[in-house]
């Protein structure tokens, strides 16, 4: 899909964004105008497209992935944007209905191409069956979000008059079923190409490799895992592998339309076009401004292995560290050359300032950052790591402790009061683009590393002799990472069983998809969410685990709720348990 006719015709459709049930009839417009001609049903089609995009070009906003256990919202949008986190919130929320009315708009905009492009008078047959494809992707693709978050939605295949939009739910496997059929007849289609070159202008359509990936992600939530095995070995065939590279150069524009991306959303540098990756995670010193909406959860932080594959802890650098409360050991991660005021207000804090070395204090905390999985410093931004920023100047910044306001090079952010992980994934390099909210980096939705990672997961999901084929292929994922591979000989790297792989699949998950907002989807079908983001992620903690705010879990929360007005309107609607 060329950026630029995507340009052209995204803002008109995102324009006539409006609540799914409270808009005006869309088809009597649909029929007279938008499918008179090939040109305006195309624009029909990238209306579909752009409502996807949304979640990644609006800085309004929320990432899945801070309800994952890797990410934590800041300290001024914790309770406003996420009060399922904090244990504040209700039906009647707006984090619920946004969802709701934005994902079922994604829905009507795609019923009404399915529905309405056959009439177009210009437009070939096989270009015709093609949309329709990709319309029913996007909209089994928005069926599968909804039904991770609600388990359970209403379905409509195509548009009604207002008053007709009062289904009952269908069950949780019914709409995996609409899912798999909507996959199903874009894999039948002789006219949807399984990849497009890569300097195809169609590059970032939807492809049948597309389909095949979302299609076994419905398996594996219901343990179909042989059928998923299946799509997921029919994907590198056709044309998908490893990107070849490090690990950070995946994600940068050189490289957008790799063949790792097996379906992607195409940005520009344009207001409204451009993915907000750098001004949600970046700091202030990221070219134009970031806003630091999101950290990394200190507990993930320090999971990532040794490069060798050894669990990492603080005690392999530092002896007695573990022995220390969370305020006591902030000693080791204090700048050198602090001076008498810093040394009084940390010591009044709480840190044993006898372990203190005043020359060699970042020397000595650095130790606990080299040598670790690559995808650490590819993701992270850690204590005396330089980041190579783009304000006010093009500058390398370092996160130092305590922040000095009168030192420029000191990496600011905006929560200098506090020691967090701050992101280095998805964030502008330099001034390599000057507005943080009109990056032009096209966002990952499906890798072919997750590809590897799911097939070997179905692969062990099924039996204990395919526990070899499984090592290779998450083996595949590590190398490239630079991390050492699995039963390489060394005790620490030994898997024997499924449930040692199953760990380790869901640990590799984690690193390699970190931020891509894909792990709060995969923490939910494992029924690991509640154990991974609020008994052991537990809050946004500073780097050292002194508490900065915790979660509160309700068992209301397993399932989202139906919006109350939602309720109201139909009916017919049953509310999820426990919401009252």
């Amino acid at each position: 899909m060329n950026k630029t006719i995507l340009l052209a015709v995204a803002t008109l459709f995102l324009a006539s964004c409006s609540g799914f049930l409270d808009r005006y009839p869309y088809d009597e417009v649909s029929d007279k105008t938008v499918y008179s001609s090939a040109s305006m049903a195309e624009a029909a089609v990238i209306g579909v497209y752009s409502n996807v995009r949304y979640d990644f070009v609006n800085t309004d906003n929320v990432a899945l992935d801070a309800y994952s256990s890797v990410l934590d919202p800041n300290t001024l949008i914790n309770y406003s944007d996420y009060p399922m986190l904090m244990g504040t919130i209700r039906p009647s929320s707006g984090v619920f209905l946004n969802r709701w009315k934005r994902l079922y708009e994604t829905i009507n905009r795609a019923n009404d191409v399915i529905s309405n492009i056959s009439s177009v008078p210009d437009m070939e047959e096989a270009v015709k069956e093609c949309r329709v494809c990709e319309c029913k992707f996007l909209r089994a693709w928005t069926y599968y979000q909804l039904n991770c978050l609600w388990k359970g939605v209403p379905v409509y295949l195509e548009n009604l008059a207002p008053s007709q939009y009062m289904k009952p739910r269908t069950d949780i496997n019914g709409v995996w079923k609409v899912v798999i059929d909507d996959c199903t007849d874009c894999i039948n289609s002789e006219n949807l190409p399984m990849k497009y070159p890569k300097n195809s202008a169609d590059k970032g359509r939807i492809t049948k490799a597309a389909a095949y990936f979302l299609r076994a992600k419905a398996y594996m939530w219901q343990k179909e895992w042989a059928l998923a095995e299946a799509d997921l070995r029919s994907i590198g065939p056709g044309g998908y592998s490893l990107f070849t590279g490090s690990y950070a150069d995946l994600f940068k524009l050189a490289n957008e339309k790799c063949d790792e991306m097996v379906f992607s959303l195409n940005m520009t540098e344009d207001s409204g076009n451009g993915n907000v990756y750098p001004y949600m995670y970046g700091s202030v010193r990221t070219a134009g401004g970031g806003w630091n909406r999101y950290f990394l959860n200190t507990v993930f932080c320090d999971s990532y292995q040794w490069a060798d594959g050894r669990p990492f802890s603080f005690a392999d650098v530092i002896p007695g560290y573990n022995t220390l409360t969370p305020k006591e050991r902030s000693v080791y991660f204090y700048r050198n050359g602090m001076t008498e005021s810093e040394v009084r207000e940390c010591t009044e804090y709480g840190a044993k300032m006898s372990e203190y070395l005043p020359s060699g204090n970042e020397a000595r905390i650095k130790l606990a950052y080299s040598g670790r999985d690559p995808r650490l410093d590819a993701t992270i931004i850690t204590p005396y790591e330089a980041y190579h920023g783009g304000t006010p100047t093009d500058a390398q910044y370092t996160c130092r402790f305590p922040f000095r306001a009168t030192e420029d090079s000191d990496l600011k952010t905006q929560f200098n009061q506090y020691a967090l992980y701050c992101i280095q994934k998805f964030v502008t390099d330099g001034r390599e683009c000057m507005n943080p909210s009109y990056n032009p980096v096209d966002v990952p939705i499906f890798r072919y590393a997750d590809v590897l990672l799911c097939l070997a997961e179905c692969l062990n999901e099924q039996s204990a002799s395919n526990l070899t084929e499984a090592v290779g292929l998450v083996n595949q994922v590590r190398t490239r990472a630079g991390v050492a591979a699995l039963n390489d000989g060394n005790a620490w790297n030994a898997v024997s069983t499924q449930e040692q792989m199953r760990s380790r699949i869901r640990q590799e998950k984690h690193w390699e998809l970190a931020c891509e907002n894909q792990l709060y989807f995969e923490e939910l079908r494992w029924d690991t969410w509640k154990s991974e983001k609020y008994d052991t992620a537990g809050g946004l903690t500073q780097v050292w685990g002194d508490p900065v705010y915790q979660y509160k879990w309700d068992k209301a929360y397993a399932a989202w709720a139906i919006p109350s007005s939602e309720c109201e309107k139909n009916k017919n609607l049953i509310q999820n348990e426990n919401w009252f």
